[in-house]
């Protein structure tokens, strides 16, 4: 072979080789996860959900406040209450999704919801609730005596529920049977004293408890296997 041709063969050879480096360079970069784990569209990789969050989608609070101030509630109307079968009242899952507490998670029971006296420590007073409730009965059209509804908080603070987040807190009418002026007076309390009861003597997980709790409250107990 004369000598320009080996000469233009080795030129195109190295040519060739630079071409395939580059592509391949190219190929591996391309779909591999970014800075802090994001990948190509900005999302993160499975897995990756904050620990502090319950599963599931309910919203995490902003846990308890020194100092509790009033919280703005739904506009007037825009909330909407629904029924079970028997009548129990469930709220809007819109206007009221439930919000947990960020300070009980399944490694803080024992200082927390578990310890005796802790709801106590973490209530709004009601000097704040009391308007707040004026408010949210608006916000579900509840027309009936205020003395009969009970301002709820539908993941309860015994539950790890957030004490203030408007999230987690609707005007509660009185369940079927109930006597006009006797007060609250409504069986979603004890199926949140059973819950707790569970959760604390390792019967129930956390999280669990509060989706179930959030999602209708009269399946609460059979849905987590737990007897009415």
């Amino acid at each position: 072979m004369p000598l320009s041709t080996r000469s233009y063969s080795a030129r195109w050879a190295a040519v060739a080789a630079v071409t395939v480096l580059a592509t391949a360079v190219a190929g591996c970069s391309s779909g591999k996860t970014g800075k802090g784990g994001a990948d190509a569209k900005g999302g993160t990789p499975s897995g990756s959900a904050s620990a502090s969050a319950p599963s599931g989608s309910i919203p995490v609070g902003p846990g308890p406040q020194s100092a509790y101030t009033v919280q703005k509630q739904p506009a007037p109307g825009t909330c909407h209450f629904r029924y079970t079968a028997d009548k129990q009242p469930l709220p809007d899952p819109t206007c009221t999704p439930g919000a947990t507490n960020p300070k009980v998670t399944p490694q803080t029971l024992k200082t927390t919801i578990c310890q005796s006296g802790y709801t106590k420590g973490i209530r709004p007073p009601v000097s704040i609730t009391g308007r707040e409730k004026t408010a949210n009965a608006k916000s579900y059209g509840y027309t009936g005596s205020p003395h009969d509804a009970e301002y709820d908080h539908l993941i309860s603070l015994q539950l790890g529920g957030d004490p203030n987040d408007p999230r987690n807190l609707w005007v509660e009418p009185p369940s079927p049977g109930h006597k006009p002026g006797a007060g609250p007076n409504n069986p979603k309390d004890g199926v949140e004293n059973k819950l707790k009861a569970a959760i604390c003597s390792g019967k129930a997980d956390l999280g669990k408890a509060q989706q179930a709790i959030a999602h209708d409250w009269t399946t609460a107990l059979s849905s987590l296997g737990l007897k009415e």
